[in-house]
């Protein structure tokens, strides 16, 4: 698979010229990005599919700071119902669709890292816990360290540590969970117990 040149260069750290993001929020996802660069090392995966996890996690906040009212606009039907702090994932997908890229997997990725995705591939996977567990949240900064020590051998187990919190801060504020979110959920728990 080739690289579309708006992944490869995200990649390589570079943000998209149409990206809205806060200085604090591109630190963020440039320790994402590092993240997800060590993992998919860890894997010994490709270099070409390393650039594809770093790309990743350059972009799946890259329209954070866009107003979520304009971006609301941008995703499709099924997603309409998004609470506003998700739905940079969704359009941020759409942009990039309209850019021309095609990988599926990635956009999933991007789209859904907020709130998970049953068909998420490990890519997807890995996004979701890195955003979650990049070392400069200050929030659980002990436990995220403890789980980021868990990646990659103990993926299952971390992400469904990661979902215990992210749906429980839905359950805490009594805030609706998605219809994705509760099958990643038992996806995940069920690999847990494999």
């Amino acid at each position: 698979m080739s690289l579309h040149p708006l992944i490869a260069r995200a990649g390589a750290g570079e943000l998209p010229r149409w990206s809205v993001a806060s200085p604090a929020r591109v630190r963020h996802m440039e320790r994402v990005s590092k993240l997800l660069g060590e993992w998919a090392g860890a894997l010994r995966l490709s270099d070409e599919e390393q650039l594809r996890w770093r790309a990743a996690g350059i972009l799946h906040d890259s329209l954070r700071g866009e107003d979520a009212r304009a971006l609301r606009g941008r995703l499709p039907p099924t997603l309409a119902g998004l609470h506003p702090d998700v739905v940079h994932g969704p359009a941020m997908a759409e942009h990039l669709r309209d850019e021309g890229v095609t990988d599926e997997g990635l956009l999933r990725a991007v789209s859904f890292h907020s709130i998970g995705h049953p068909k998420f591939d490990r890519l997807g996977r890995y996004l979701y816990a890195a955003d979650f567990l990049e070392p400069g949240r200050k929030r659980r900064a002990r436990e995220c360290a403890d789980l980021r020590r868990g990646m990659p051998d103990e993926t299952a187990k971390v992400l469904v540590e990661v979902a215990k919190v992210r749906i429980g801060y839905l359950l805490y504020h009594s805030l609706p969970i998605r219809p994705e979110t509760c099958k990643f959920w038992n996806v995940v728990v069920r690999e847990s117990h494999e």
